[in-house]
């Protein structure tokens, strides 16, 4: 527990919530996941088939009402999706105005930089965000090298404490909302949420940031969850202890999941694509890495498949330079391998991306790319602004973007600088 007194640190909120379920479900996992990056502690109970039996209404693990949500209140929630328990903690919530200065899509380090920015400024502030405030930085246990932290941060705590600055600024947030479709017109920009709702603002700042890349495996999707996870898993590190885990990527998140994962696993397997782990990882993560006796890294490989019925059992790794192959017994993998941008969103608009989907901003428009956008005005983009007047983009989903949370934030403020500019010649 945080002391009162270390003004340092974020107090977590009490416990809201007892969390039981059988030991491998994707529901759970879903649930402790969300729950953990958004900075909720909550207990877990793990059940066996005699105390499934003695929660009521409920038959023994396999009954379709697990995993079982129970509040400080006495009431419970079966099965109930990640909706359903942002419901009951009070999050979901109704935009309070009609038309804001700026709306903001995506809550990792660059959208709530813009947040704290631009709420803080004086201007009517919205933030949109479909899964847990911090984005894919959320999911990072430790961020070492941002400046001020020289013991480093969770990703998860980071984010916590951009959300409490922005809303005590006056940004309303939106959690568990996600933009389906876009209008840019008449100067502003209207969006039509997945629930109905529809947000009005003069301006808008896209922080939707990455999705996780796949390993494009057969059954990987049925075993998401189940064994198989995305991102460092700090949710999921408690349940390795005395086993044998594998990391697959070589970049610094992945560095950072097997680092995490050591102090809870027998031993931890990095695999890694490349021929060299410093090619793709900071020095300071190598060196760390080198450091921690119960990681290994293999270098040219990659998994092939996965194993498993019920959940994950075993994974074939194949030798990139022979092509042979091995078959390894473990119940947890990690997949840390980057990820692909999240604008689907923009696909009917006149937003311009590269051709890997990234939004492409300020100079990096090119004049046929402006001309075929319909760009309106006699000026040039301004930087970070897309090839809609008003529209910006920041962070990992923006076109040459740097992919470090220092740079994400630096650019949800310069944002919010280039939006009164815009905002002014209206």
């Amino acid at each position: 527990m945080t002391s009162p007194a270390a003004i340092d640190t974020v107090e977590p909120l009490r416990p809201r919530v007892r969390l039981l379920g059988p030991a491998y479900s994707a529901r759970a996992f879903e649930i402790r996941d969300f729950l953990s990056r958004s900075v909720v502690t909550y207990d877990w109970v793990e059940l066996d088939e005699a105390a499934a039996r003695r929660i009521p209404g409920i038959r023994g693990l396999d009954d379709p009402g697990l995993p079982v949500c129970e509040f400080p209140d006495g009431s419970r929630l079966l099965n109930p999706s990640i909706a359903d328990v942002a419901r009951r903690l009070g999050w979901v919530e109704k935009p309070r105005k009609k038309v804001y200065d700026v709306s903001i899509y995506g809550a990792g380090p660059a959208g709530l930089s813009a947040a704290v920015y631009a709420a803080s400024e004086g201007l009517s502030t919205v933030l949109v965000e479909r899964d847990a405030v911090g984005g894919q930085a959320g999911n990072s246990s430790l961020i070492e090298n941002y400046l001020g932290f020289p013991q480093g941060i969770s990703g998860a705590e980071l984010a916590e404490r951009a959300r409490q600055q922005a809303v005590r600024f006056g940004t309303e947030i939106l959690r568990l909302r996600e933009g389906v479709y876009a209008v840019f017109a008449d100067g502003g920009i209207q969006a039509d949420l997945a629930d109905g709702t529809q947000l009005y603002a003069r301006t808008n700042i896209c922080a939707t940031g990455i999705e996780w890349r796949r390993l494009g495996l057969p059954d990987e999707g049925r075993l998401q969850g189940l064994g198989l996870f995305y991102g460092a898993g700090t949710s999921e590190a408690p349940m390795c202890s005395g086993e044998t885990v594998y990391v697959v990527g070589g970049g610094n998140s992945a560095g950072q999941a097997a680092m995490h994962l050591s102090a809870y696993a027998r031993e931890v397997v990095m695999l890694v694509r490349g021929p060299r782990l410093a090619d793709t990882l900071s020095d300071y993560m190598v060196q760390k890495l080198q450091s921690q006796p119960n990681i290994r890294v293999v270098t040219n490989c990659e998994v092939s498949a996965l194993h498993g019925d019920r959940f994950l059992e075993a994974i074939t790794v194949r030798d990139r330079a022979d092509g042979t192959e091995s078959a390894l017994a473990t119940h947890h993998l990690f997949v840390c391998i980057g990820g692909l941008p999240n604008t689907e969103w923009a696909r009917d608009t006149a937003i311009a991306r590269d051709g890997s989907g990234y939004v492409v901003t300020g100079a990096d428009l090119s004049p046929a790319a402006l001309a075929a956008a319909g760009w309106p005005l006699p000026r040039a983009p301004y930087p970070l602004e897309t090839s809609v007047p008003g529209s910006f983009a920041v962070g990992d989903v923006r076109h040459s973007s740097m992919k470090r949370v220092a740079s994400a934030v630096g650019e949800g403020a310069m944002a919010v600088a280039f939006i009164h500019q815009h905002l002014a010649t209206l």
